[in-house]
């Protein structure tokens, strides 16, 4: 299909490409708003941002699904919070929340019986923090209803899914100054936030490449009608671009001090065939009427592969593949000028991933040494807890609990509405760009060039500390 041709059905006609300086919104029948191009002025700048002290935090759960039946399990053994509410489309999930609740002390109001029942949680003047656990393409018109309502938000990944939802989440949280925080639990992951502090203390050198991945054969749960609701995410997977590009950008990102000294100038992507997905869509649609809307559609390559250039020249390599029968990757490589970290494929001997300071990996007892020279502060304070709590092998626990201590002192976020915009704009943006042979597309400046003030959030050397735990 020519530009022109794909433009003009996806509702771009008008927009500037690729090299104009404006990026077109690929994910939305709409174009983009003058405010949303070259001439949007910034309402506030939210990095770095504490927003007033908040002793205890009463929170209310949209979502009480997968994700979010887990963070109702971690939340109980955190002080100072109150679940003030639970809402999900599902009856039985949101009463099933709210007896966990009170068994762990907690009188949560249920919200449900209809599809949007949710926003009288949001509403409601007894919640500080609205947490979202919904499919994806609900994320954003529920962070922006919370903001509008005078809440701070923690919303799952993707924050959003069209570049227009990725302007409006920057714009609201500006304009009411509440955070907007995407819930992107592989920064907080153990190997992650080593290299984090490693990279802060200069030990690779300049940082001239990085890698992350999501490579998860989650194939067969895609047509589970009982585990995906309404079969959201196979509808999700009919989009052809890297759906799910955070579990690596967002640690590599915080690495290249992106929005905070550097910015994603531009991508490109590419896509494999879909091989798999189109052919069980069919058999299944052949027999069972819940997949007849699925019948003769196209679904996205099973690996997508997506380059990001920054403006200070550093280079960026995602993928993202879940259909697929390979190993678990969440490939995460840090190279520079002096060193190098990879983590996946997991090393043989039980350690966590491999160091370089040269050409060889560092041998177990010295990945040992480095990993207790340059052991992160919130590790010292709640990782042993979080391995036992769990969640990702506790990278979750380390999440909500950086959060709320955050909320508490009246800390800035470590992550921020333009990270959760512009790590979530890679999915749109790529699919503009496998749809064009893989031409190269802006990624915008969500922060209006503060960028090059911006000062990074040493999560790995400061991380709070007087928000107490439950045993």
């Amino acid at each position: 299909m020519k530009k022109r041709e794909f433009l003009k059905i996806a509702g771009f006609s008008g927009i500037g490409l690729a090299g104009n300086g404006i990026a077109v919104n690929a994910g939305s029948k709409e174009p983009m708003s003058p405010s949303t191009s070259a001439d949007r002025k910034q309402y506030f700048n939210m990095s770095g941002y504490a927003a007033p002290k908040i002793d205890t935090i009463r929170i209310g759960y949209i979502g009480l699904g997968n994700r979010g039946g887990g963070a109702i399990k971690r939340i109980v053994h955190l002080e100072n919070v109150q679940v003030k509410g639970v809402a999900d489309i599902v009856p039985e999930k949101a009463n099933s929340a709210r007896k966990q609740l009170e068994e762990a002390g907690h009188s949560p109001q249920v919200y449900t019986g209809s599809a949007d029942a949710w926003k009288r949680l949001c509403e409601s003047s007894d919640v500080d923090l609205i947490y979202i656990c919904t499919p994806w393409n609900l994320h954003a018109p529920m962070a922006l209803y919370a903001m509008e309502h005078g809440k701070h938000v923690a919303v799952e990944i993707p924050a959003a899914t069209t570049v227009d939802d990725c302007w409006k989440l920057v714009e609201t949280s500006e304009r009411t100054k509440k955070h907007c925080m995407m819930l992107e639990n592989c920064c907080y992951d153990f190997f992650e936030l080593l290299t984090l502090n490693m990279a802060r203390q200069g030990f690779f050198g300049e940082i001239v490449h990085v890698e992350g991945a999501y490579i998860h054969d989650i194939f067969d749960s895609l047509f589970q009608k009982d585990k995906r609701y309404d079969l959201w995410r196979l509808k999700e997977n009919q989009r052809n671009g890297n759906l799910y590009p955070t579990h690596g950008l967002g640690p590599v990102a915080q690495i290249l001090d992106i929005n905070r000294g550097d910015k994603m100038d531009y991508l490109v992507s590419m896509a494999s065939n879909d091989f798999m997905l189109e052919a069980k869509a069919n058999q299944l649609a052949a027999d069972d009427i819940a997949f007849k809307q699925f019948a003769g559609k196209k679904f996205r390559g099973n690996m997508n592969t997506t380059t990001i250039k920054t403006r200070k020249g550093k280079t960026i390599m995602l993928q993202h593949d879940v259909s697929s029968p390979r190993p678990y990757s969440r490939l995460h490589l840090i190279s520079g000028t002096k060193g190098t970290a990879q983590k996946y494929p997991l090393p043989d001997n039980g350690m966590p991933g491999r160091i370089s300071h040269g050409h060889e990996w560092v041998n177990e007892s010295d990945f040992k040494a480095l990993e207790a020279k340059y052991q992160p502060e919130i590790i010292k304070k709640v990782g042993e807890l979080a391995k036992k709590v769990g969640g990702h092998g506790g990278m979750d626990f380390l999440m909500d609990w950086r959060l709320i201590d955050c909320l508490r002192n009246g800390l800035p976020l470590d992550q921020d509405v333009y990270d959760a915009a512009s790590w979530s704009v890679i999915s749109p943006l790529s699919e503009w760009s496998v749809a064009n042979k893989s031409n190269s597309i802006d990624i915008p400046d969500f922060t209006n060039g503060s960028w090059k003030n911006n000062v990074p959030v040493d999560i790995a050397l400061k991380a709070g500390g007087n928000t107490g735990v439950k045993s």
